[in-house]
């Protein structure tokens, strides 16, 4: 798949640059998270870098690949504490007039109403 021998895949298997799962019966197998991982490295080698580089640039993909995982999820949990503000607002207003639950029906779509009701149901 990676268009490399299996002798290849050994030699960077056993430099620590790949890592194999085992199977019930101690077959090695990889994973496509893996298979990148390999054609990132055959890429690298084709700029003509050394091993050694190589194993620093992956090791550097991975930090700045966690950085972006941290951020990315720093910003949704910024975006869920908005959300679940709004809503906390939302039920006291619900709360206050008993009409508006049923004019909200009228105006929200069943998918959008579910919604609301799980979240409600993960707040309490």
């Amino acid at each position: 798949m990676a268009n490399v021998t299996k002798r290849t895949v050994d030699y960077y298997t056993n430099l620590g640059l790949l890592k194999a799962e085992r199977s019930a019966s101690n077959y090695r197998y990889y994973s496509f998270g893996e298979l990148e991982r390999l054609r990132r490295i055959e890429g690298y080698k084709r700029e003509n870098l050394s091993l050694e580089d190589i194993k620093e640039k992956l090791k550097k993909d991975k930090e700045a690949a966690s950085s972006a995982i941290e951020e990315k999820g720093l910003q949704l949990k910024n975006k869920m504490d908005g959300l679940n503000d709004e809503l906390q607002e939302f039920i006291s207003l619900i709360e206050k007039d008993g009409k508006s639950e049923l004019l909200l029906k009228k105006q929200i779509s069943r998918e959008s109403m579910a919604l609301i009701q799980s979240l409600l149901v993960l707040l309490v």
